[in-house]
């Protein structure tokens, strides 16, 4: 038996791969439409990056996060980045910009990493397209984020639902965190096994759990213990959507379980990839700089789970090989120079192209053509090149016409407009 990929894991090929790179394009450029900057972390951070940020009690701490130990650092610890914003936070504070430049905007792609059970739209190896912006505590921020999101929606063509709510501050949350625990103790015999755990370290983390939904819709509301500060961030939040056009509803489970969340969250979530239904979720962190050393700053962001994303559109496109405008037939290796060079003036034009192999007859190669669904065909053989001439065969129309050497890019630029 040959060597098998790791359970979890997956190869993106041929058709999934295009969709996933059309959701990461198309991420990248509503970023930097909103004039957000790429920053680039390492996919290996030392492990108490992430028990300082996510938390020692949380699922990806406690379970999800693959660590070891480090032979070059003796008694280092490190670990494959389950997440995206505790490493830009790190680098944002190494960098001291959280006190020469703190309001910045960065944007960050790449894989994450968790050692969670396989599933549609879950895998151990997945990657995150996300948003970080520091340095602005305004809610015109929050809905600016939620914005940038129905804007990737509509360019994508996708149906999507969002979901927002607010977590308070450190002047009302205590309140909501105390009804949550006395709700949670009352109720103790009615929950699972896992809220047992969950309900002395992180009461909030009740309301994310997915096997007592009917049990926690009796929980106290996050909205009811919102100090006036908190109410009206959230209603200019929500009237920014409003005015922007973007349809939203109010979850009052919606929660992040850490101390430094604060006010807004949100998830944004597809009906159309099973389960794992969320495929953006975000809020406002202001208290995650200063909890890893930095200053006090304000931040606020979101991933994407992009393949999520890609199975989401992939539900609602119809699936088609790409093909290449034009192949290129060199008749024999006396020819490759002319061939390449032909190849090179046409992709300098944007025309997408594939030179095929010289090894085989006209008949295998019109073959290898129709089966590629080229649009047009260029036979160059040494008759051709003697002349300085290009055979161009339509595809589609059956139809074939000699056109000169030098000229043929710009001939089939021509066609294709």
């Amino acid at each position: 038996m040959g060597i098998t990929r790791l359970r979890g894991f997956q190869d993106i090929i041929g058709l999934d791969a295009d969709i996933v790179s059309t959701v990461e394009h198309a991420a990248r450029r509503v970023a930097e439409l909103h004039n957000f900057r790429e920053i680039r972390i390492p996919a290996l951070e030392r492990i108490e990056l992430y028990q300082r940020s996510s938390g020692e009690t949380s699922d990806v701490v406690e379970k999800q996060m693959y660590a070891f130990g480090d032979r070059d650092e003796a008694e280092t610890v490190i670990a494959l980045r389950p997440e995206g914003t505790p490493g830009v936070v790190r680098a944002y504070i190494e960098a001291g910009l959280d006190r020469s430049e703190p309001e910045q905007r960065f944007y960050y792609l790449g894989p994450m990493f968790r050692r969670e059970r396989p599933q549609k739209g879950r895998f151990r190896q997945f990657n995150q397209f996300g948003v970080e912006v520091f340095g602005r505590p305004d809610a015109a921020c929050d809905a600016e984020l939620l914005i940038m999101i129905d804007e990737l929606r509509r360019e994508l063509g996708l149906e999507l639902e969002f979901q927002i709510n607010s977590l308070g501050d450190s002047s009302c949350r205590p309140g909501f965190r105390s009804a949550l625990l006395n709700w949670g103790r009352e109720n103790l015999n009615r929950l699972c096994r896992d809220c047992h755990e969950r309900l002395e370290k992180n009461p909030l983390r009740l309301l994310d759990c997915k096997v007592d939904v009917a049990v926690t819709a009796s929980a106290p509301n996050t909205r009811d213990y919102l100090c006036d500060p908190c109410r009206k961030h959230f209603a200019i939040v929500e009237q920014a959507l409003t005015a922007s056009g973007v349809r939203y509803i109010v979850n009052p489970r919606l929660v992040r379980g850490l101390d430094y969340y604060t006010r807004t969250a949100f998830e944004v979530v597809s009906g159309a990839v099973g389960s794992q239904s969320a495929v953006v979720a975000g809020g406002r962190y202001d208290g995650l700089v200063e909890a890893l050393g930095g200053a006090s700053v304000a931040g606020t962001g979101f991933a994407i789970g992009v393949e999520r994303l890609a199975l989401a559109l992939n539900a609602t496109q119809s699936r088609a090989e790409r093909a290449p405008d034009v192949v290129i037939l060199a008749m024999d290796n006396a020819v490759l120079a002319q061939a390449n060079s032909v190849g090179s003036d046409l992709r300098l034009r944007g025309i997408r192209t594939d030179l095929l192999s010289p090894e085989r007859g006209l008949k295998a190669l019109m073959r290898r053509a129709d089966k590629l669904k080229a649009r047009y065909a260029l036979i160059i053989g040494p008759d051709e090149v003697a002349h300085g001439t290009v055979q161009v065969r339509d595809l589609k129309q059956s139809s074939q016409q000699e056109a000169p050497l030098h000229e043929v890019a710009e001939h089939i630029a021509a066609k294709l407009e």
